[in-house]
């Protein structure tokens, strides 16, 4: 009798123990916390939501002159939300399909006065103000708070891209005008700081792709989402 209560008392323990094991599991995976054969990859829950936007560092102080003439700094730029770009007006390769899609995202936004875009010539010597006012006419731009920026030595403006954005800009070969910079664009907050989604792991994505490319699409749908929710901020 003994040892039959004793199978009975075992039996009822691995029942226990069953259920509980079980019930763990589909709570697990009714939360989405996904796990793969080997416990040390444990992958997490995906917590990606457009509405929290990472921030980085703030951008550098800068002082440049636009199109017309005029005097502009990242102060001129504070309580605005803006994208930031680098270029240069005798690009034959991925500026002019940048700006395009520039101007899209300036259409979307042409009417907001908190809005604006800061595009850095990477040529300065080439670029003058007289220069850039006849791009700005040529491609369409006319939003008011969208500077064409000059007026710095090539230097200045490569260590402003480079360390200032992280938005690489220098020397390129001929096929691409003697001169390379990044297809990206950077979305700045009221405050001056740095803005950008996460991927849907979670990671920020800390720049726009302006282009698509690599089997990439550009993102310059999610930029302007991105936008509109910095505005509301």
């Amino acid at each position: 009798m003994n040892k039959k209560y004793s199978y009975i008392g075992v039996s009822f323990i691995i029942l226990l123990f069953g259920i509980y094991v079980v019930r763990n599991i589909d709570s697990r995976i009714n939360d989405n916390d996904l796990v793969q054969d080997d416990r040390l990859n444990k992958v997490d829950k995906k917590t990606t939501s457009t509405n929290d936007l990472y921030t980085f560092n703030k951008v550098p102080d800068f002082e440049f002159i636009d199109q017309n003439g005029i005097t502009v700094s990242n102060k001129d730029y504070k309580g605005k939300v803006h994208v930031v770009e680098f270029f240069f007006s005798t690009c034959p390769t991925i500026c002019p399909l940048m700006n395009k899609k520039m101007v899209t995202i300036q259409n979307e936004f042409s009417s907001n006065i908190h809005f604006g875009i800061a595009s850095f010539s990477i040529t300065p010597d080439i670029d003058t103000q007289e220069v850039l006012k006849e791009y700005a006419k040529a491609n369409q731009i006319t939003h008011k708070n969208w500077h064409l920026l000059t007026g710095k030595s090539q230097d200045v403006v490569y260590d402003l891209a480079n360390k200032g954005f992280k938005l690489y800009a220098g020397k390129g070969d001929e096929d691409h005008g003697g001169f390379e910079h990044s297809g990206l664009f950077a979305l700045v907050d009221k405050e001056g700081n740095i803005r950008s989604r996460k991927d849907e792991y979670g990671n920020p994505i800390m720049y726009y792709r302006a282009l698509t490319e690599q089997g990439f699409s550009d993102q310059v749908v999610e930029l302007i989402e991105d936008i509109k929710i910095l505005l509301d901020e």
